[in-house]
């Protein structure tokens, strides 16, 4: 099956864990100013083809798998994230970024039975029976 990444692959994005998300959330919870935005940045900025090459590489790909496909028209090549306002709040990123990588690589290798209905579209049949064909 063909991986499709968008462009050259050189867009560049800041990665964060989502366990580092969910604890930044709750500092600002905690110990935000009602109004100050919080951006949440790991300072991990890496182009999305090394991000797709250290996933293949994880789990035994072949880099052959990947297929560039047209990017899409206005998409930035960088996000560039200043998180500053929640670093004074005492927060930083707690997961080392490759060692928070493989860890999501392998929750889900090892949970097939959550991203399964999502690739087959059975998800689309949940939705339209919630919310009908808005």
């Amino acid at each position: 099956m063909a991986l499709p990444l968008y462009g050259d692959g050189l867009n560049v994005r800041d990665w964060l864990h989502v366990e580092d998300h969910c604890r930044g959330i709750d500092v600002v919870i905690a110990k935000g100013e009602p109004g100050t935005v919080y951006n949440i940045g790991g300072e991990n900025e890496h182009t999305n083809i090394a991000i797709t090459r250290t996933i293949l590489e994880h789990l035994n790909k072949s880099e052959d798998l990947i297929r560039y496909v047209t990017d899409r028209p206005g998409h930035d090549r960088r996000y560039a994230i200043d998180s500053s306002a929640i670093k004074a709040l005492g927060w930083k990123p707690q997961k080392e970024f490759l060692a928070g990588l493989k860890e999501t690589i392998d929750w889900y290798v090892a949970n097939e039975w959550w991203w399964r209905p999502l690739k087959s579209g059975e998800y689309l049949e949940y939705y339209k029976k919630q919310y009908g064909s808005q």
